[in-house]
């Protein structure tokens, strides 16, 4: 018997949906009879994505956002509010890195260390901007009686690596407010969880060295990189009534990853 998701004209906001995790997200939820709102600051692949929407009898409204822009993110949700009303469903998938060690030291010297920039960019997109967007729909969700926010961690968030001291201190705190949010907004019929992904094939992940990618898939027990599409079933799993009673919850999408770590 089929699983009644129940997001049949739903208003969904997916960040970062231009390509990759986001985009396979988007596409997911107007499967299931959603409208779409998808944000992205860039607007390559937006007409395509959109079209790809309608041409499945969606609904979708691309907007360039600027995550990490509290103005930014106010506007768009004004802007999707008046189109359709409400807000039912967050997704919080934007996100960016930009790796270095911390200090890579060699021949008795420092040779390099992360830049403050760096750090700070990492932190804007993916941890001030869950904030900022989450923090513009909540009211919106409480007025229409609830509703769904999703956050995208990392399985690195949960157990570090190497090279990623700003991209993994984000996903880490992504957890922390994923679970202070829970016991927030639990009374006002907003459920709130995250999904940490492994190792994903996406475009940014196949212009790595070969090399790369071969430790990835070894230190994957599935010995394979997912795929976009595995992580945008999480996300409409999550929101869909199926999941009513899953709350504070983490949801790691990753081969066994962290079982193999």
């Amino acid at each position: 018997m089929p699983i009644e998701t129940g997001l049949k004209g739903k208003v969904v906001i997916v960040t970062g949906a231009a390509a990759g995790i986001g985009r396979a997200t988007a596409l997911r939820f107007a499967a299931e009879g959603a409208r779409v709102a998808a944000w992205d600051v860039d607007e390559k692949g937006a007409d395509e994505l959109a079209s790809s929407i309608r041409a499945a009898a969606g609904e979708c409204a691309f907007s360039r956002v600027d995550v990490s822009a509290a103005v930014s993110v106010e506007r768009g949700v004004t802007e999707i509010v008046d189109r359709w009303g409400r807000v039912d469903v967050l997704v919080n998938n934007a996100g960016i890195v930009r790796d270095a060690v911390l200090v890579k030291w060699k021949d008795g010297q420092v040779q390099s260390t992360m830049a403050e920039d760096a750090f700070d960019a990492v932190m804007n997109v993916n941890l001030k901007g869950v904030f900022h967007c989450t923090r513009a729909v909540v009211p919106h969700m409480i007025r229409a009686g609830g509703g769904v926010i999703l956050n995208a961690s990392s399985v690195v968030g949960l157990y570090g690596n190497f090279g990623q001291t700003n991209y993994v201190a984000a996903k880490a705190a992504v957890i922390g407010m994923t679970r202070t949010w829970s016991r927030e907004l639990g009374r006002h019929n907003i459920r709130v969880n995250a999904v940490a992904p492994g190792f994903i094939g996406t475009e940014i992940l196949r212009n790595m060295p070969a090399k790369v990618i071969e430790s990835m898939i070894a230190r994957t027990p599935r010995g394979r990189l997912g795929l976009p599409e595995e992580i945008a079933e999480a996300y409409v799993w999550l929101a869909s009534d199926a999941a009513g009673f899953v709350h504070g919850a983490v949801l790691s999408v990753d081969g066994g990853l962290v079982v193999g770590t």
